[in-house]
């Protein structure tokens, strides 16, 4: 069953859409109408109250169908009881209605009665919106709407299957039913009479039973086109229509008089209708039935006493007398018609003219405002069967007689031609001359007035209508009555109102077919009154003659016809139709003219500005010659004098004149002819100030009184009002403020007072009007009154007068009129302190800012809600705590309901609005925008219905049960119906809740709200719009570009939410594994959560080629962004083939001083468009600046050109537009993409099984749109972003912990391969990317990004294993796991070669398009694109094989080049200046590179650098001399930003540096050791003495204090000097005590500083045990390298003088040596043990408890790297790759000490070994020790005795522990040892 809401909602959108329904939507509709028959057979009619029922109901728990047992209380059985009660309904209804009403609203917290009234509203709505399905598919079966014929027939035919069953004469009950005090209808006298409308608004319930009966009216007036009325249907409907109008004439509810037009008019169109079927052979119903025509004769001619029933009758009676005639003239041709008929005519015609039923329908029916205000639609098919009825009726000779027999009366009733004076007049409601004439209006007058009437509302009608105009002749002849004339010549007007009925109208009136009436005739009159004034003025003392009212009148019909004819005439021929208007002006300056003839002059003469420019210029002319003048004088009230004489001007004549008959007709007529005339002006260079008098007059004497006036139409003054306010609009409009006008206001007086005219011609309208809104003055003041009344004033007055519609205008004036002054008021800034903003002006009466606001409600004319609104928006930004004054006046809930109101009637609108600005619905959303980041509580925050009575964040949002913007939108979004109407309100809607989820203060609650499970708000869209196919351009570009900024704002919603939600809630937890499980397509493995969209069993070695049975919906996006860019560089000349159009159209566009000045303007989006109406009138003015006389003189032809190319350029702009707004939509989106991969791969990856594939797929997809055609620049950047991010996560995923597991075991095989992609993956990784790189459209930025990209997949290539835990490692746990038998390291090692050879190769293919390029970039691009380049050469060094790539940067001079780069280093900027840290950096890259190639290509790659004078550039680089230390602070002014300058030279410049030389000395021959010609060791030794202070401020920093790269630099400087300083012969720089120095202190450390202790080492300290222990090893070596070469011996102790007084030159004792083997001993011994205890703990890390897993984890891993809620399965991986990574540190140093120690040990050896050695040292030490008594024999012996416990240590290392080959080793420390012992005993 299809609710009557989505009945409704399908109806519509098929049936009311801009375009056709499509197939889904026709097949969707007649389903719902097929499940609907039902509830539309049985219309309105419900099941009654049952006592079975209501004893179910009382017993407090009621059984629903689908739904289980519902629980009742107190109140919900009363509620109920009382809904059934009152609105006469079945008690289990009523629970129902209640359990929809709580769903739809929640009734919690709510009042009872609150509730009573929501169901009731829930149970109206449901019945209108059944009512308004029916209404609109009888809608779209009668009138046209452009549908399709086979959808019509479709609906057709289930409409009179329903109207065979019973429909219509459920109409005709229920309209009659409903108006009855019964439960059915109004209700009983104690009932609710309020009820919630679905919008939560209060409204009566008798005013929604009317609007009910209204639409079962137009119902029932539809349904008879569509199936043909019986004679008991027409009968029921002419009985409801007499009680109906019985109580017409009482009410003056408009809605009633609309229920009775509908039944009116049903029976009328049954009637007729039912005739022209017999006419037209088709099978008529009542035409048949002789006894319904002789029954229904004898109603309907039943005389009544009540004249308005009577009157109605006469009506049904009028459509009778037709039906009878139309029965006569099909009696021709059917004999079997009753000849009797026509005998029944002439009663009726009797009845109709003696009645004047013509009177009747103009009084009571078409001049109404019901009438007029009543459904556009039904008032056109009322009218239509009028205009049928009109023809059929003055086509039948009875009646042509009778009319010609009404006729010859009415001339016979001649009105005698009295005197009119001209000081007391009367006008009807249009502002025309009343009938002054006692007697009634003759029929015949009626009937003219009649016709005119009807065609005046619809003149298309009058197309091919040769009845009407035989009739027009026919009238027109032998007028002896002023008034049958009158009468006839507004006939001819209304005929005018079409461009062919216009020029019929002028060729009736030009030729001879009326003898009597013509244009001659009205223009001789002219002429003659005006010749006899002439004479009157000529003749001393006489009197001007009076004017004739029958003149007066008929000159006024004259005018009106002329004024239509020329206004709706072809503009082409009207040029040539009135040559001469001079009479027109002729009668305007004599005072005895009537003003309402003067008004209709003025309005004749106004319709003749717009005939050409040479007209309105002769106009201006004659206005000046004729008119009255505008005398600028005191204002009334203004306490000035009034001139000495009078005189006859504008002034004398509306205050003397006018205002005493209380009618204005002359000066509406004066203000309206003067506000055409300057609309037309285009020279504004004066800023109106030859119009002050006018606007003086106009302020001071017209709108200034006019509250205090007294009219005897009210009519008339709104037209007074509008004019004046025309006047101010466009002064406001039309000129700019200019700075000297600024600036001169303070001299000025204000218009309050007198001031000179000379003062008074120097003023400007528009200055005079800012000073006047910006204090408050008069103008502002009765603006304000007409608005004050408040918006249910408005709208009473719209729909109960006739004025209504002008009173409406007047309020969109002055809002508009409020909209400029506000756009302008920023002059109050200089204006201070007499003038303030207008919102300062209207901040002091709060009913003010209310009143204007309010009239958001207003939907009667959308450009008030439009004002409104803007209003609104422009206060909000300046008034602080707007919210709080809408809630202090108790204004707030009724404007939330307003705008949510007018919001949604927008969604639901079928209109297309191409112009955005005036869309209310967009007005809105911007609104709500930007007004979010506004201070708390903001106009955002009250709409949307957040609570502002506490804390913004902690507010719950409930939009079901506020109804609200928010709610609104909610519900759209949920459907997003209407697309190709709606598009850009969706697209706004999420960019609203974008914003709201990332502003501080609404994210919390906002997220809350869609990530509930109500609303389930991310997923669904992701489905609905996400991957939804993107509209064709050629069919919707509009369409298409909002698709894709909904998805943007979509994407970015979802990224949010991924990025800010907390895991911790489960609410958020579960959307955010959604999203992940639908974006990815991939099962997720934690929180429990199997969203098993895509299972893969693939190897993951073979992701490149795996294939899934769902595509991710990621991917799918990306696929939807690929589309070509569409093209904006086409130039406007290729649309025009006049160079000279084109160059102007590039001028105004290119030109900075015109486009400034409003070509260009920003889009609510923020794109820079073309305003196409700008462009249009720059386009005109530039070729009227070219050609002066094109307006006026230029042929039709040459015309034509001008607006051919102009047409073509304004399409060409408008392409341009679209184009660039599609580009900007795919770039959005695409940026909205790249935001949700990158949050997705950097926060969320962990969520996702098969995370390598996901992001190898990622990155594989990127690389392709990278490199397509179709991407653009912009787009190529983004792309490569995204792939620098996944290739990352690559990497990091490497070695990541596999969560995919589900056993809690870990193995060796977790962390060797876990996500390995294949070679073939990573091969196609690296050609798309080269491929990408090469692309042909790139720049600087795009390949910086590229080569980063490159270089990370190098570094991905490099590592198959982990970095951080060594082989020897993984060979001992893959030896320990027997499942793994068939993984092999030297297996994985030939895969890391296959894959490098293959990498190679790739790169060797395309090595010259890619060297072209990086070299080029290396060569002439920025610091930056230098440094990328330079390390992208560094990592085609590493992957070069036989040399090719240096073999190229060697052919190419680039290496040549690069040394001359680094000799000629400098400081452009100063050494602070950020181009020169820049240049630093590339310094730094192109030493990298240096070093790679010696690092490569070892040996030979260091002499390449050698033989190129390396040493000798590197040595002249000037950064060397770059006196620089720690952070600099500087400011750089040229930025203008505090700059923090960290150049660190000893990182960027000294490092590099020392680094290559340290490379170049591995081509030191040791073997030629006193060989002094080598050439290298004496550059290096020259580039050493050159930097000698360098070299000693190294050697002499503090090693205990030193960081990590200080100890790299000394690592550097000592392997340095042990290289090349033992070939120098003198140390005259001290290196050599340097380095004894450091032996000393180094070798004394304790054991600690090699191998600490303690529980928890960071990284930075193992790096400091290494490399100490390096610098150790180097030192060593050097130490062995003098002892061995160069014959050094050693003291065993120091001497009897104080050693530390010593060291500073002396070498490191033997002593010294043997206690630094046993710190190595303690050191090697620690390390071992710690190393051993590790790899059992890893062989058993699956049988450790979580305890011990946590004790390792607290030892070995930072405390930020671990959660504590980590499951145990990846606790034990983390724990085992902790493990794994000390051990591999402890084996490296493990290794190094030994190294260490066997060195020291030789050292030792060989003093033991030289006898010489022996004697020297116990001689020497005999000959210090005399004194002293020391025995050199004893010392010896010490040291023997002290060293053979540190060699058995040293002798008891076990390979097991250590993991490193002891026999060497061992063999050294028994020999010594033996040595020892030997020198002991001897």
């Amino acid at each position: 069953m299809v609710s009557p809401k989505q009945l409704l909602s399908i109806v519509e959108s098929s049936l009311l859409g801009q375009t056709p329904p499509t197939a889904a939507q026709r097949i969707e509709l007649l389903q719902a109408i097929r499940h609907s028959l039902p509830s539309l057979k049985s219309l309105l009619a419900y099941p009654p109250p049952k006592p079975s029922d209501r004893a179910e109901v009382q017993s407090k728990e009621v059984r629903l169908p689908d739904v289980g047992p519902i629980p009742l209380d107190d109140q919900d059985l009363q509620i109920a009881l009382k809904l059934s009660e009152d609105l006469h309904l079945n008690e289990i209804d009523c629970i129902r209605l209640l359990v929809s009403a709580n769903q739809e609203w929640g009734f919690l917290g709510r009042e009872p009665v609150e509730i009573f009234r929501l169901a009731a509203g829930l149970w109206y709505t449901e019945r209108r919106d059944l009512l308004t399905s029916i209404y609109t598919m009888l809608r779209a079966v009668v009138l046209d709407q452009g549908l399709e014929a086979d959808v019509i027939a479709d609906i057709q035919r289930y409409l009179e299957d329903l109207l065979h069953s019973g429909l219509r004469q459920r109409l005709i009950n229920f309209i009659k039913e409903l108006h009855r005090e019964e439960p059915t209808g109004f209700g009983r006298p104690n009932s609710e009479r309020y009820i919630l409308d679905s919008r939560g608004a209060l409204v009566e319930r008798k005013a929604v039973i009317s609007r009910e009966r209204l639409i079962l009216g137009h119902c029932l007036a539809l349904s008879i086109l569509v199936e043909r009325a019986s004679p008991k249907d027409v009968k029921d409907m002419f009985f409801v229509l007499k009680d109906c109008a019985k109580e017409f004439g009482g009410s003056t509810d408009p809605l009633q008089h609309q229920i009775t037009y509908s039944l009116l008019f049903s029976l009328v169109i049954a009637i007729l209708s039912d005739a022209l079927s017999a006419i037209t052979d088709n099978v008529p119903v009542l035409s048949r039935d002789a006894s319904f025509r002789r029954e229904f004769k004898d109603i309907v001619m039943v005389s009544g006493n009540d004249p308005i029933v009577e009157g109605f009758v006469d009506c049904v009676r009028f459509a009778w007398a037709v039906h009878l005639m139309l029965l006569c003239d099909g009696n021709d041709a059917q004999d079997n018609i009753d000849s009797t008929i026509s005998n029944d005519i002439y009663p009726c015609l009797e009845v109709i003219f003696t009645n004047n039923i013509f009177k009747f329908w103009l009084d009571k029916v078409l001049q109404t405002a019901a009438y007029q205000n009543d459904d556009e639609d039904m008032v056109y098919m009322y009218n239509a069967y009028l205009h049928k009825q009109i023809t059929c009726f003055l086509s039948h000779p009875l009646a042509r007689d009778k009319v010609k027999e009404t006729k010859e009366k009415a001339m016979a009733m001649l009105s005698p031609y009295r005197i009119i004076d001209t000081h007391n007049e009367m006008n009807d409601g249009s502002g025309q001359p009343q009938d002054t004439s006692a007697m009634a209006q003759p029929p015949f007058v009626s009937l003219l007035e009649f016709v005119s009437e009807v065609y005046q509302k619809e003149p298309e009608l009058l197309l091919g209508n040769d009845v009407i105009w035989t009739f027009v002749k026919f009238a027109g002849e032998d007028h002896t009555n002023f008034q049958t004339l009158v009468a006839f010549l507004k006939m001819l007007s209304t005929l005018a109102c079409k461009p062919e009925g216009a020029s019929k109208v002028f060729e009736l009136l030009q030729g001879k077919t009326f003898r009597s009436i013509g244009w001659s005739t009205l223009f001789d009159c002219l002429s003659i009154y005006d010749e006899k004034f002439k004479m009157a003025l000529q003749s001393p003392g006489t009197v001007l003659p009076e004017f004739q009212e029958g003149d007066a009148r008929a000159l006024v019909a004259y005018l009106t016809v002329l004024q239509k004819v020329v206004e709706n005439g072809n503009p082409v021929e009207r040029k040539n139709w009135f040559p001469d208007i001079e009479p027109l002006f002729k009668l305007l300056s004599y005072e005895n003219v009537p003003p309402y003839l003067k008004g209709a002059l003025r309005g004749a003469i106004a319709v003749f500005v717009h005939v050409s420019p040479v007209m309105k210029d002769t106009i201006w002319r004659y206005l000046e010659l004729y008119d009255l003048p505008v005398v600028v004088g005191p204002s009334a009230g203004s306490g000035g004098h009034s001139v000495d004489a009078q005189v006859y001007d504008m002034r004398f004549e509306l205050n003397e004149i006018e205002a005493r008959n209380e009618h204005y007709p002359s000066t509406i007529s004066f203000l309206n002819l003067l506000n055409t005339l300057i609309a037309e002006e285009r020279d504004v260079s004066d800023k109106g100030r030859r119009f002050i008098g006018i606007f003086r007059f106009i302020y001071d004497h017209v709108f200034g009184p006019f509250p205090q006036r007294a009219y005897a139409d009210l009519y008339e003054k709104w037209q007074l009002v509008i004019a004046c306010l025309k006047h101010f609009q466009m002064m406001l409009s039309m000129y700019a403020i200019g700075e000297e006008d600024i600036e001169i206001v303070t001299d000025q007086p204000t218009l309050s007072v007198v001031a000179k005219p000379s003062m008074i011609n120097m003023q400007l309208p528009v200055i005079e009007l800012m000073k006047d809104f910006l204090s408050g003055k008069t103008v502002f003041r009765n603006m304000m009154g007409i608005i004050l009344p408040g918006v249910s004033f408005l709208i009473t007055e719209r729909t109960n007068q006739i004025y209504g519609k002008l009173l409406e205008k007047a309020i969109l004036l002055s809002l508009e009129i409020i909209i400029l002054v506000l756009e302008r008021d920023v002059v109050s800034d200089f204006w201070r302190p007499l003038y303030q903003p207008l919102d300062v002006i209207l901040s002091q009466d709060h009913n003010q800012i209310i009143a204007l606001l309010e009239l958001v409600r207003y939907d009667f004319q959308p450009q008030i809600q439009l004002c409104s609104i803007k209003i609104l928006s422009i206060l909000s930004s300046r008034i602080v705590g707007l919210s709080q004054l809408l809630l202090k006046n108790n204004a707030a809930s009724g404007l939330i309901e307003d705008y949510a109101a007018c919001l949604e009637l927008r969604f639901e609108d079928c209109r297309n609005i191409e112009d955005s600005s005036e869309d209310p619905g967009v007005l809105i959303m911007q609104l709500l925008i930007d007004n979010i980041g506004r201070p708390a509580p903001n106009l955002t925050h009250l709409l949307l219905k957040f609570d502002v009575d506490i804390p913004i964040e902690r507010t719950l949002l409930q939009p079901k049960c506020h109804y609200s913007c928010l709610k609104v939108i909610l519900d759209v979004l949920d459907k997003l119906s209407r697309p190709d109407v709606n598009s850009l309100l969706h697209e706004f809607s999420f960019q609203l809740l974008y914003e709201l989820c990332t502003d501080p203060l609404t994210s919390v609650p906002t997220m809350d709200l869609l990530g509930s499970k109500k609303y389930k708000f991310f997923v669904k869209h992701l489905n609905s719009i996400g991957v939804a196919p993107l509209p064709e351009r050629n069919n919707g570009q509009a369409l298409r570009i909002s698709s894709l900024h909904q998805r943007s704002w979509l994407l970015k919603l979802l990224a949010v939410e991924l990025h800010t939600a907390d895991t911790s809630n489960s609410v958020h937890r579960e959307t955010c594994q959604s999203i992940l499980a639908e974006l990815f397509g991939q099962k997720l493995v934690e929180y429990g959560i199997n969203y098993d969209i895509s299972v893969y069993d693939k190897n993951v070695t073979d992701i490149a080629t795996s294939s899934s049975t769902h595509r991710s919906k990621i991917l799918e996006m990306l696929e939807i962004i690929q589309f070509e860019s569409p093209d904006i560089t086409l130039k406007s000349s290729q649309f025009v083939s006049s160079v000279k159009f084109a160059s102007l159209a590039e001028d105004i566009l290119t030109n900075p001083e015109i486009s400034e000045r409003g070509v260009y303007y920003r889009s609510e989006r923020g794109d820079r468009l073309i305003d196409l109406a700008s462009f249009r009138d720059r386009l005109w003015q530039k070729c009227n600046s070219i050609n002066p006389q094109l307006s006026s003189f230029a042929s039709e032809t040459e015309l034509n050109e001008v607006r051919e190319a102009i047409q073509r350029l304004l399409r060409w702009g408008w392409n341009y537009n679209k184009n660039l707004e599609e580009q900007a939509a795919q770039l959005h989106m695409l940026t909205s993409w790249s935001q949700i991969v990158e949050i997705s791969a950097s926060q969320k990856i962990s969520l996702i099984e098969n995370r390598s594939e996901v992001l190898f797929h990622l990155l594989d997809a990127s690389l392709n749109a990278s490199g397509s055609s179709n991407c653009s620049l912009k787009m190529s950047q983004i792309l490569t972003l995204v792939g620098l991010t996944c290739m990352a996560k690559l990497r990091d995923e490497r070695f990541a912990f596999p969560g995919g597991l589900n056993s809690d075991s870990v193995a060796c095989l977790d962390i060797i391969m876990a996500k390995r992609l294949s070679n073939g993956a990573c091969h196609s990784i690296l050609f798309k990317l080269i491929m990408a790189i090469l692309r042909h459209e790139s720049s600087e930025a795009l390949r910086r990004r590229q080569y980063a990209l490159l270089l990370s997949y190098f570094q991905y290539c490099w590592h198959m294993l982990d970095p951080d835990v060594p082989s020897t490692i993984l060979q001992f746990l893959l030896d320990d796991e027997q499942d793994n038998g068939d993984l092999d390291l030297k297996k994985i090692d030939k895969d890391q070669a296959e894959l490098a050879h293959v990498n190679f190769a790739i790169m060797r293919k395309e090595a010259q398009s890619i060297l072209n390029l990086v070299l080029k970039d290396a060569a002439q691009g920025s610091e930056s694109a230098k440094t990328m380049s330079l390390y992208v050469l560094d990592a085609l060094i590493c992957i070069d094989h036989e040399k090719f790539f240096l073999g190229q940067l060697q052919s190419r001079g680039f290496l040549r080049a690069h040394f001359l780069n680094i000799s000629n280093f400098s400081y452009q900027d100063g050494p602070f200046s950020l181009d020169s840290r820049q240049r630093i950096c590339t310094l730094e890259a192109e030493l990298a590179l240096l070093l790679r190639i010696s690092h490569k290509y070892g040996k030979s790659g260091a002499q390449v650098l050698f033989s190129m004078g390396s040493l000798e550039h590197v040595a002249s680089c000037r950064a060397l001399n770059l006196q620089m230390k720690g952070n600099v602070q500087r400011f750089d002014k040229r930025i203008g930003m505090n700059l923090s300058v960290n150049v660190d030279k000893q990182r960027m410049v000294v490092a590099p540096i020392l680094r290559l030389v340290y490379s170049l000395t591995s081509l030191v021959d040791t073997s030629e050791l006193f060989e002094v010609k080598n050439k290298v060791v004496r550059e290096i030794l020259d580039f050493v003495k050159g930097h000698q202070l360098l070299f000693d401020q190294i050697l002499r920093e503090d090693i205990s204090d030193a960081d990590e790269l200080t100890m790299e630099q000394i690592n550097l400087v000592v392997g340095i000097l042990s290289k090349v300083w033992p070939y120098e012969e003198t140390d005259e720089y001290g290196f050599i005590q340097g380095l004894f120095r450091m032996m000393c202190t180094l070798f004394s450390f304790d054991p600690d500083i090699f191998a600490s202790t303690q529980s928890f080492r960071s990284e930075i300290q193992q790096k400091a045990e290494a490399s100490i222990s390096r610098l150790c090893f180097s030192l060593s070596s050097y130490l062995y390298f003098l002892v061995n070469k160069k014959s050094l011996r050693l003291q065993v102790s120091d001497g009897p003088q104080d050693y530390r007084a010593a060291a500073g030159s002396q070498p490191p004792t033997l002593t010294l040596l043997v206690f630094f083997l046993g710190t190595m001993a303690t050191a090697i011994e620690r390390a071992a043990e710690e190393k051993y205890l590790l790899l059992n703990k890893i062989k058993d890390i699956n049988e450790l408890a979580r305890q011990e897993l946590d004790e390792i984890i607290n030892m070995y891993v930072p405390q930020d790297c671990v959660s504590s809620s980590e499951n145990i399965h990846k606790r034990r991986y983390i724990a085992m790759v902790a493990m794994c990574q000390i051990v591999g540190h402890r084996n490296r140093l493990i290794m190094l000490l030994l190294l260490l120690t066997q060195n020291v040990m030789n050292i030792v050896l060989a003093h033991f070994q030289d006898s010489a050695y022996v004697s020297d040292y116990s001689h020497s030490m005999k000959v210090i020790a005399q004194n002293t008594q020391l025995d050199a024999k004893e010392d010896l012996n010490t040291l023997c005795g002290n060293s053979i416990p540190v060699l058995e240590r040293l002798e008891a290392l076990r390979e097991d522990k250590t993991g490193q080959s002891l026999k060497i080793f061992g063999r050294l420390a028994r020999s010594l040892k033996e040595i020892a012992i030997q020198k002991l005993s001897t």
